[in-house]
């Protein structure tokens, strides 16, 4: 039989090995500022509440294969991949095909050849596109109330979701819908909003189970939604789901 103190020390163990370390890495885009600036302090308090610890920061330089190595998840808050240099695209590719953890929020999915601009040299990241479903961006309607339908609640992500929940937001809007390529846990129920061009079928969270700990909220886009306790629910588990083994 474990004596006290053995009983005691396990727990601990358990406990310091459960810790592990996130990465925000946040845009310096005026669109989404009001949101990035509470963004700190909304992170470091799910990491206190939760046992993991944060570092917050708009500094893209941080992604790199040495920093990147002392972190499980790495979550994209409002981070569009156009805002990456090709070496930090690099590095976060090789992060997530390693089995790391990726959180993508928001601007975390302005995918399209087009932000590359008409006289861009860049290089296009084509592997994000096909990372993120196989869609790109469409221009979103108004900012306004929508309802979010939670699809699937079988997933470690969404089991503590509500079936449905009200939140302001951008919508956005794809090509096409990533279903077929990707595990869809959330939609938005289109006929609670004015659409730019409707999709029908709108997914809004989703995975893509073609890498290990992916999972995208294209939700988020105002301050008002990290004060929403169900966005709230949403995120953390997105992030311990991330991180688990």
């Amino acid at each position: 039989m474990l004596t006290l103190t053995a009983l005691i020390l396990l727990g601990l163990t358990a406990n310091a090995q459960s810790h592990f370390k996130v990465l925000v890495v946040a845009s310096l885009a005026k669109d989404h500022w009001k949101s990035i600036s509470v963004g700190k302090e909304f992170f470091e308090k799910l990491g206190a509440e939760n046992n993991f610890s944060v570092d917050f920061t708009t500094d893209t330089s941080t992604i790199n294969d040495a920093n990147l190595a002392q972190y499980k998840v790495f979550v994209m808050f409002h981070l569009a991949p156009f805002d990456m240099s090709a070496s930090q695209q690099a590095a976060l590719q090789k992060f997530v095909e390693q089995g790391k953890g990726w959180v993508g929020i928001h601007a975390a999915g302005l995918t399209g050849a087009e932000f590359l601009g008409p006289n861009s040299k860049a290089v296009y990241w084509q592997w994000f596109e096909t990372f993120l479903g196989g869609v790109t961006y469409s221009p979103h309607p108004a900012f306004q109330d929508g309802l979010v339908v939670m699809e699937d609640r079988n997933h470690p992500a969404t089991k503590n979701m509500p079936a449905k929940f009200w939140l302001a937001d951008e919508w956005y809007e794809y090509n096409k819908s990533p279903r077929g390529n990707v595990r869809v846990l959330a939609t938005v129920d289109e006929s609670t909003y004015k659409q730019n061009k409707p999709m029908g079928d709108h997914p809004i969270v989703w995975t893509n189970e073609n890498f290990r700990r992916m999972i995208y909220i294209c939700i988020g886009h105002s301050p008002t939604a990290l004060t929403n306790p169900s966005y709230v629910i949403l995120v953390r588990d997105a992030i311990l789901w991330a991180a688990s083994k």
